[in-house]
């Protein structure tokens, strides 16, 4: 069970609302630890866990990225609306408004990894460290590995998946179940599946705005806005303190990876052996180690 928060509530982002929520207290003496969810499109839920860390004095902030869970729905924005550029200005916002922005850590999971890698190569004076987890820096690489993590599947779930992607079909049963054999593999090894994942899982679907117009249908279909895009040469620009996560099984396969690596100069990369794409749920004890490891060197 995670710490209660201490402080719940919005900012204004222009006409729109960010929520948050705040475990610990701001500006006691240790720099907070802002986590940055994935999707696009997904909430805070899945990563509640890191709450934990208010526990050793660090405090945290989670937040919904606008266009889900407890921040504004815009359903009727099109794929113009729903830029990187939104949510680099949505994230500098809330730490702006929160008063944090002189003393902070960055934790990007998935998609925040790269959204927070481009807040980095702001070089924002305030900003004390970086953990880019399980995340991309370029999508054309994402896809390349995920066609090669899809094809070890079994023959019958592969064959599954195509008849449905023919026909458009989705969001049948048949189509998530064999997705699902995808997701066990390379997403979360806990079975059954923690229920703060659980939440932001199905949060995705009940508005998915958001994460079809950036991603698409799929994991294997980004044919959204986020298709093409990549950061790979960008990242020499960070020189924050920045540490890599990642699974052994995880669907940001190390090739994925990588280029946080060779590209970040003094990075520090850990490798969670019997992890996928969620190390802090599916290995949480050796997770906050290696977390609190580095929040301790910064």
């Amino acid at each position: 069970m995670s710490p209660q928060p201490s402080a719940k509530g919005t900012v204004p982002f222009g006409p729109y609302r960010t929520w948050y929520r705040v475990t610990g207290e701001l500006g006691a003496g240790r720099p907070a630890v802002v986590a940055v969810h994935g999707g696009p499109g997904s909430t805070h839920d899945y990563l509640l866990p890191l709450a934990r860390l208010a526990e050793d004095g660090w405090p945290v902030v989670h937040y919904d990225q606008l266009g889900n869970g407890g921040s504004t729905h815009l359903p009727d924005k099109g794929a113009d609306f729903w830029t990187v550029e939104l949510f680099e200005k949505e994230l500098d916002n809330l730490v702006r408004k929160l008063g944090i922005a002189d003393d902070y850590v960055l934790y990007g999971q998935s998609w925040g990894g790269p959204l927070c890698a481009r807040h980095a190569m702001g070089r924002p004076p305030g900003l004390r460290g970086l953990v880019v987890a399980n995340a991309p820096a370029s999508y054309p690489i994402w896809l390349q590995e995920m066609a090669r993590l899809r094809a070890d599947l079994p023959p019958d779930v592969q064959e599954t998946l195509r008849r449905h992607e023919a026909a458009g079909t989705y969001e049948t049963q048949e189509y998530l179940a064999a997705m699902r054999v995808f997701y066990d593999r390379h997403v979360c090894r806990v079975q059954p599946w923690p229920r703060d994942f659980l939440s932001s899982f199905m949060e995705i679907y009940n508005d998915p705005t958001v994460y079809y117009t950036m991603n698409g249908p799929t994991e294997f279909h980004v044919i959204g806005t986020l298709k093409d895009w990549s950061i790979v040469d960008e990242l020499d620009a960070i020189e924050t303190p920045t540490l890599i996560v990642s699974g052994r099984h995880d669907e940001a396969t190390e090739t994925v990876v990588r280029p946080y690596k060779d590209r970040i100069r003094g990075a520090r990369w850990e490798i969670f052996e019997e992890s996928s794409h969620l190390p802090h749920l599916e290995e949480p004890e050796r997770f906050r180690e290696v977390l609190t490891d580095f929040l301790k060197s910064l």
